[in-house]
């Protein structure tokens, strides 16, 4: 069974209407949780870092929430929800964000969640987490005039800080603890204290983690699991074996996408393949702009003609993902350009453009040679399509395949690659999730995840710099427009699919991912169906 649950929402508001019944006793009526029962949560690769206080890494976006909470949470699109704070304002000026703060609320050693804890963990995300040194740059201070009252104070109005203080993007820790080791520390087990629904109660590197409920959380009676095992397994095999046999309830991407057809075929599962918001996919394709041949504008239209996107996502996806030409993701709607489309596939005309830039077809048919790096956490597919692609048009591709390490010092060091297919999230907003990848002064010999193609143009710098700082929505926009119109121009980058998700779960799982951070969420709300 195949569900989209934005999709199922939507049914089910509809459903409501006709029965003159408001959406919140129609959600209620599709089951009053029920309380206990193990979650055996799939997860790969082994976790190194837990939560998501100094670093970007997946595992910390998917485990920490589980113990560590933000401030807010967020509805499927995008809007602030309470969680840690209940209320919040901006001043007019967009330099001051006050949040009132949960009251009652204790860590997993019993001592008060306070104010302290909010501007401890603000400042320790803006010294030590990768994002959060340009999410909260502009942060001079965070005033805590009283015990259950933070004040965040901006040089600069920042638009997009109220979306990055979800749980997995900006969890709110213990200062009691946290103070006693260095920033770029990950804490270990007995440090690992939250204030969320469960537990961390053990933690076998390479086997598993164990989360206990935790009987003290706020929001009684809440959480309705007695515990979560997350079980790590490595093998792709393994891991379709054990949602198949019911060995494990949940799992994030997997299984290969070639194995999806089969698992949907499994009456005992559950396939959701909602975008979410809070990660915005999107893949691209950067040039290395610093080889001579590619820093050919004409060239790389040619490369643009050469790829068909849809084709792309139809066989290297098997359909799972969107064509998203522009580089803001068709799955940030607010600030996507629908008008942007694809660089039409066409072959003679990528011929035309080659010849006519100097690179004939030499005697054995290829024009040049390049080397072409992908992302490893991206299917090799990638990479294997693009450099079919290229071969049509005569452009002779080396596909570099190489574990993560030696990929991010390749291209992000070594400069030694020509093209490579990366998998920049677009996050939650642009000027956190596009900015590093065009921005000039983002370029910097060793930084992963920046400015791969060194791109420079003092316009494109001007409207990114303009749109991180403005507070009016619609010009932001605008702004945001007239980038993605040079980007699509001049291409930097050919920007290729949002590339689809999928959550494998068992059919008795319920409620597992209740708003845009998708699995990335607390688990609180899941409960187990024995009737299903």
């Amino acid at each position: 069974m195949t569900i989209n649950r934005r999709e199922f929402h939507q049914l089910l508001l509809l459903a409501s209407a006709s029965l003159g019944l408001s959406s919140t006793l129609a959600i209620a009526a599709d089951k009053a949780p029920v309380a206990g029962g193990t979650l055996n949560w799939l997860y790969y690769p082994d976790p190194s870092a837990l939560i998501a206080i100094n670093t970007s890494s997946g595992t910390g976006q998917a485990i920490g929430p589980k113990v560590n909470e933000g401030l807010l949470t967020f509805d499927y699109d995008l809007n602030p929800k309470p969680l840690l704070a209940t209320e919040w304002s901006i001043s007019d000026d967009g330099r001051r964000y006050q949040f009132k703060l949960r009251q009652g609320v204790k860590w997993h050693d019993d001592k008060d969640f306070t104010a302290d804890d909010v501007a401890f963990s603000i400042l320790r995300l803006k010294e030590a987490h990768p994002r959060g040194r340009i999410t909260y740059q502009n942060v001079t201070a965070v005033e805590t005039p009283d015990p259950h009252t933070a004040v965040i104070v901006l040089s600069a109005p920042a638009p997009f800080l109220l979306t990055a203080l979800g749980s997995s993007e900006s969890p709110i820790v213990p200062k009691h603890v946290y103070e006693t080791f260095k920033p770029e520390v990950q804490p270990k087990l007995a440090q690992v204290i939250g204030t969320g629904p469960f537990i961390l109660k053990e933690w076998v590197p390479g086997s598993h983690l164990i989360f206990d409920r935790n009987p003290n959380y706020w929001d009684a009676p809440k959480p309705y699991l007695d515990r979560v095992v997350l079980h790590v397994i490595l093998d792709p095999a393994a891991r379709a074996a054990a949602l198949e046999t019911g060995e494990i309830d949940i799992g994030a991407n997997p299984v290969p996408l070639a194995d999806i057809e089969r698992l949907k075929s499994n009456p005992n599962l559950v396939i959701d393949t909602t975008t979410y918001a809070y990660a915005g996919p999107q893949q691209q394709l950067f040039f290395n702009l610093e080889n001579e041949i590619v820093n050919n504008k004409s060239v790389r239209k040619a490369v643009a003609h050469a790829i068909n996107l849809q084709a792309l996502v139809d066989i290297a996806l098997y359909g799972y993902g969107q064509v998203s030409p522009s580089p803001i993701s068709v799955a940030l709607s607010k600030f996507n350009d629908p008008s942007i489309k694809p660089h039409a596939f066409d072959p003679k005309q990528a011929e035309k453009l080659l010849d006519e830039s100097g690179y004939p077809r030499k005697a054995n048919g290829a024009r040049f040679k390049v080397r072409i790096a992908y992302n490893p956490f991206l299917t090799p597919a990638y990479a294997d399509f693009i450099k079919s692609s290229l071969a049509a048009v005569g452009i002779e591709g080396e596909i570099l395949r190489l574990d993560l390490a030696t990929y991010l010092k390749t291209v992000y060091t070594d400069r030694a690659f020509d093209l490579t297919v990366e998998s920049l999230s677009n996050t939650f907003d642009p000027s956190l999730g596009v900015q590093r990848a065009y921005w000039s002064k983002n370029f910097k010999i060793g930084l992963p995840f920046s400015n791969a193609s060194h791109y420079a143009n003092a316009e494109v710098d001007r409207l990114l710099e303009a749109a991180a700082v403005e507070p009016d929505e619609a010009k932001r926009r605008d702004l945001f427009f007239k980038f993605q119109a040079i980007i699509h121009e001049e291409l930097p980058a050919i920007d290729l699919v949002a590339a689809g998700s999928q959550i494998v779960a068992s059919r008795k799982v319920r409620n597992f991912a209740p708003g845009a951070e998708g699995i990335n969420n607390s688990f609180g709300d899941v409960w187990l169906d024995a009737s299903a």
